[in-house]
């Protein structure tokens, strides 16, 4: 994706992972995303409220 993003002219990337999510997590660190910042209550699930990662990595 890192290769498609650059050829299109993009200079970062951005996704959301539950905060839970420690697998999905450690892959994105993984891969060079970097946690920016926490979205309270984003999501509603099985009657749960969670929070999730806001995350990106530069391209440049």
């Amino acid at each position: 994706m890192d290769t498609w993003a650059r050829q299109q002219g993009l200079s970062r990337l951005e996704l959301t992972v539950v905060v839970d999510n420690e697998a999905g997590l450690a892959l994105y660190k993984k891969a060079g995303f970097v946690i920016e910042g926490v979205k309270k209550h984003s999501l509603l699930i099985n009657g749960d409220f969670l929070d999730e990662y806001y995350m990106g990595k530069l391209l440049g």
